[in-house]
This record gives C-alpha cells, sequence and structure tokens, in this order.
C-alpha cells in the first residue's frame, strides 16, 4: 500500500537512513574518504592528528604513546569516563564575549589548558621540546617540562621564553634530589610538579608488545639501551636510578623544605590522600593516573575528580589530566571544580605530525571547542561555570 509520502521502498529507505547504526557506517566511510591531512591547519580534531601519528611512528615509539599498563583498562575509561556526565545548557544568556582567562599561583592564563609533562619528545619530532616551547610561547600556554626530557630545561625556557613548570621524577638519592632541585631553581622554575604514581613501578604490557616487533637499531637514538637513563638532559651526574620506592609523606615534608618554588603533587585520586597533600604543604594537586600508564584501577580521572576536589577544592587548586580529547571534556572538569586541565597525548599527536604549528593547532582546537561549550552552556566566562552545568548520567 502506498504512502502518502511516497513509495514503501522510499519509506523504507528513509526509515534505514536515519538509523544510528547507517549514520555510524556513513561517518565511518566520510572519514575514509575525507581529504588528506596535509597541513596542521587541515586538521578538524585532536582525532585528525592522533590517526596520522599512527601511521608515521614505528612500532616501538607508538608503544610508549599508546600503552597503558596491564590490559590498558584504565586507558580506556579515561575516554569512557566521560560519558558519565552530561551537560545542562542555558539558554538566552547574553555570551557574546566568551572570556577563558583564568589566575593560577597569581598568574594570568589565557585558558585553562596545559601542556602535561611528557618525556623523550625527540622520539616524535627532531625538535622535540624545543618546538613544544615554541608553540606554548606563541599561544601563551604552560608548558611543564619532564624529566626524562629530550632536551635540557634552560634550552626549554631559552625556546619558551620563560621557564617552564618542572616536573619531578625523584632520584633515588636524596643527595641527586637535591642537585637536580637546586638546578632547576637556578634556571627560574616557578612551579615543582612531583609526580608519585610511579613510586611502585608498572606494567606497561602494550609498550614492550610493540618494542619486541620493531626490528630498527634503536642504537641511534638509545644509545645506552631502551630505558636507560644515561644521557638524559636532565640526568646527568645523577646516579642511582628515579622514583625510590621508599618515598612517603616524610619526603614530601622533605622536599617541602627543600625549595621555595610552588609545590604541586601529580597522581592523586583520592580524599584521603589530597587531604595528606595539604596537610604536609602542597600548593596544588593534580588528579591523574599517569594517562593509565601507572596503575590498573579501571577508574578514570574525571570520576576521580569530585571527591578530590570535595576534600580540598577550596584550599588548594586542583588540576586534572588523562584522556581529554575535546572541549567538553574539558568544560566537564571545570564544571566538576578542576582549576585547569592538562593534556598530553593531544599535543604530542599534532607535534609528530607537523612539529610546532601541529602542537599550535591543537592548542587552538581546544579552546575553541571549550569557548563553543561555553557559549552554548550559558556560561560565558570560567568563573561562571559551575556543577549545576553538568548531571550524572
Amino acid at each position: 500500500m502506498r504512502s502518502g509520502s511516497g513509495s514503501p521502498r522510499r519509506d523504507f529507505l528513509r526509515l534505514l537512513a536515519a538509523s544510528p547504526l547507517a549514520v555510524q557506517a556513513w561517518a565511518q566511510q566520510a572519514q575514509q574518504n575525507s581529504p588528506a591531512v596535509s597541513r596542521a591547519a587541515d586538521a578538524l580534531s585532536v582525532a585528525d592528528f592522533e590517526a596520522l601519528t599512527r601511521t608515521m611512528l614505528p612500532p616501538a615509539h607508538l608503544g610508549y604513546l599508546f600503552s597503558g599498563v596491564d590490559d590498558d583498562g584504565t586507558l580506556k575509561m579515561n575516554r569512557e569516563g566521560f560519558q558519565h556526565f552530561q551537560l545542562r545548557p542555558r539558554r538566552l544568556v547574553d555570551v557574546s564575549k566568551p572570556d577563558l582567562r583564568m589566575e593560577i599561583f597569581g598568574v594570568s592564563w589565557e585558558a585553562p589548558i596545559f601542556l602535561c609533562p611528557v618525556g623523550g619528545q625527540k622520539m616524535f619530532h627532531a625538535e622535540g621540546e624545543i618546538a613544544v616551547a615554541r608553540a606554548a610561547k606563541g599561544k601563551k600556554a604552560t608548558q611543564i617540562l619532564s624529566t626524562v626530557s629530550s632536551s635540557s630545561v634552560e634550552d626549554v625556557a631559552k625556546a619558551l621564553g620563560t621557564p617552564p613548570w618542572y616536573q619531578l621524577y625523584m632520584p633515588v638519592s636524596w643527595e641527586g634530589t637535591e642537585k637536580l632541585v637546586r638546578r632547576v631553581e637556578a634556571a627560574g622554575c616557578p612551579v615543582l610538579v612531583w609526580t608519585v604514581d610511579l613510586l611502585g613501578g608498572r606494567n606497561t604490557e602494550t609498550a614492550e608488545r610493540l618494542r619486541r616487533t620493531d626490528t630498527r637499531n634503536c642504537l641511534s637514538c638509545h644509545t645506552n639501551g631502551v630505558g636507560n637513563l644515561k644521557g638524559r638532559a636532565m640526568l646527568d651526574g645523577i646516579e642511582g636510578g628515579i622514583n625510590p620506592s621508599s618515598a612517603n609523606w616524610a619526603t614530601l615534608d622533605r622536599l617541602r623544605k627543600l625549595t621555595k618554588m610552588k609545590l604541586i603533587i601529580k597522581g592523586i585520586d583520592t580524599a584521603e590522600d589530597a587531604r595528606l597533600c595539604r596537610e604536609h604543604g602542597a600548593d596544588a594537586v593534580v588528579v591523574s593516573n599517569h594517562g593509565g600508564r601507572a596503575t590498573e584501577t579501571l577508574r578514570s580521572t574525571i570520576d576521580s575528580l569530585t571527591e578530590v576536589v570535595d576534600a580540598v577544592g577550596s584550599q588548594i587548586p586542583v588540576l586534572v589530566d588523562g584522556g581529554f580529547r575535546r572541549g567538553t571534556d574539558i568544560y566537564k572538569a571545570l564544571a566538576l571544580g578542576a582549576r585547569a586541565v592538562g593534556v598530553g597525548r593531544p599535543y604530542i599527536f599534532g607535534l609528530t605530525a607537523f612539529g610546532q604549528e601541529g602542537v599550535e593547532r591543537v592548542i587552538d582546537m581546544l579552546r575553541a571547542e571549550l569557548r563553543l561549550t561555553m557559549q552554548q552552556c550559558g556560561t560565558p566566562a570560567i568563573k561562571d561555570i559551575s556543577r549545576a552545568a553538568i548531571s550524572r548520567a
């Protein structure tokens, strides 16, 4: 029987076209047929750079970048966790002048987004951390330099135009810790970020599996062997390795007394530890599971964020990283009380694909997506974002 709108076949095709499966298939086909991203400006999302990265890196370097621990469950949960929160847009608010600016430690930021520490960035691009520093300078973004950086803090500070924040993997010997901290202070770094989520070791199984498939002679870039810390720009002259398993809260007290730099503890996932950080003199904490590369907790950082904020939020700043790929992800973290959000893999995707320009494009895209989300949700300034803007799914 013919319907008033056309033939039964046409009606069926119209219904099929509206189905979720058809939409998904169309999206996959459109992605496959989309023009190649031949320059940074062509990318429409972080995912475009990720796709390029997967085709450009050798297996061992891919494993380093994409591995979690054990079965990579926490790595996956960092992304899935954002689906646990929904946005609650408010309408008819004047959002003609969105303002992404915020302040931390008395310093004004262009947007509440920072570049997380990532080690050995020359494995992704010949200029490594220097290219990232130039991008951060151009976009007025905060860069945190890793202890296992390919470049020295002095060279990065020169490229950045100001000393970066410095991420500390504590040397095993206290003498080594003192030497490294004094060097960082002399370079003018205002903030020390002690990472504490690797003190018990980790099992990066995916990285090891991919490394074993890599047939290259790695001596060209790992002259002392894969994983060896000798020759690292920031660890020359420091013996005994890093990340002492004996470190405890008394170690934090000792570190607090050692330096006048602002001290942030990175790798905090619980209210209990957040309170202890505050009580032992930390100036801020970073809710982090090392991008799913520390412990197989199966708990995303966005799910851990609320309890940490509730424990210390009004007393010290809470920052967060782990799985952020979209402006909506960043908005949700800000709504839950994070002061700022860190990204690691996203800017490394950009670095791998196009160097400095790729990093700049990633920063621009994330800021643009955050700005759009703020406008659509009726929160024209960062200070307007609150938990009223989201609901638990």
